[in-house]
């Protein structure tokens, strides 16, 4: 029986064409398994819609670049709730559905955690662009699905484009719950940065900026990695948000962004398939390895 298995999506399985972004990938999977393997655990790794994988043969099941999820979320919502009873789910299903959907922002907004300021237009409760900035005094917003990745469907939306964008923010809410958020100007100069955070510690660091003229930093638009270092403010931070969760995750990231009067704000909290930069930093592949070994104990 395998003790661990590391999920990703089928692009990334056994690809025919191993590109430098798919060889980041397969490296840091070969780090996570190696450390794992280094205190006993028999480790697999597959796909998550794999038709002849036997589920109930895995003590668990930790997920990791399941990056084509947020496309097929039904078909994964029904795949998770098919084998939930089979293995262990790492982090657990009840973290990984309150994750998916970022209404989980207001949830931690509640616990006292500063997020970016978000309205939320839920479908069947649609609410306009221009409305909702004029509540809110906003100028230029940032519109995104309540469940993506990867900056799907994410928009940055100027005060005076509001109203030629309204047209595809109603086509958006008829199909998803939709995000409209003030866009914080500090992201084209300071950009974002990702704070690693495994059973509660913080571990790492990276900075992410966008290339010039765009504001996304994902390095599918062109975005850049840089080597970080936190501020003890901001790591407490970053652990106080993995407080705040219930049950405690056994791995993920903070992505923290900051205002124009240097207020550290939440702008993700990744715990389902969160990049976790471990070829930048090997070491916290052992960090990774204990918070998993804990959870199983």
């Amino acid at each position: 029986m395998t003790d661990i298995t590391l999920l990703t999506c089928k692009a990334y399985f056994q690809p025919k064409e191993v590109t430098p972004y798919i060889a980041t990938i397969l490296h840091e999977r070969k780090l996570l398994q190696d450390a794992l393997e280094k205190r006993g655990l028999n480790v697999d790794c597959t796909y998550w819609d794999d038709p002849e994988y036997d589920w109930s043969q895995t003590k668990a099941v930790v997920f990791r670049t399941i990056w084509d999820y947020f496309e097929r979320y039904e078909e994964f919502s029904t795949w998770m709730n098919k084998i939930k009873n089979k293995t262990q789910l790492i982090n657990p299903i009840s973290l990984i559905n309150w994750n998916i959907d970022k209404h989980y922002l207001a949830d931690l907004e509640k616990k006292g955690i500063t997020i970016v300021p978000t309205a939320y237009v839920d479908t069947g409760a649609y609410r306009s662009i221009d409305s909702v900035c004029e509540e809110n005094g906003w100028t230029d917003v940032v519109i995104k699905p309540a469940i993506a990745g990867g900056a799907f469907h994410t928009y940055k939306v100027q005060q005076n484009e509001r109203t030629s964008f309204e047209e595809l923010f109603q086509k958006l809410v008829k199909e998803r719950d939709m995000l409209i958020q003030p866009f914080q100007e500090t992201i084209t100069s300071l950009g974002e940065a990702s704070l690693m955070v495994f059973k509660g510690k913080y571990t790492h660091a990276i900075l992410k900026k966008a290339k010039a003229g765009d504001y996304r930093v994902q390095d599918d638009f062109g975005g850049s990695v840089h080597d970080y270092i936190p501020t003890p403010d901001e790591i407490a931070f970053a652990e106080r948000v993995f407080k705040a969760c219930d049950p405690m995750p056994a791995y993920g990231r903070a992505d923290i962004i900051w205002d124009t009067h240097g207020t550290i704000l939440l702008g993700e909290l990744e715990i389902i398939e969160p990049e976790l930069w471990i070829r930048n930093h090997p070491e916290a592949a052992n960090d990774f390895a204990k918070g998993i070994l804990q959870y199983l104990q």
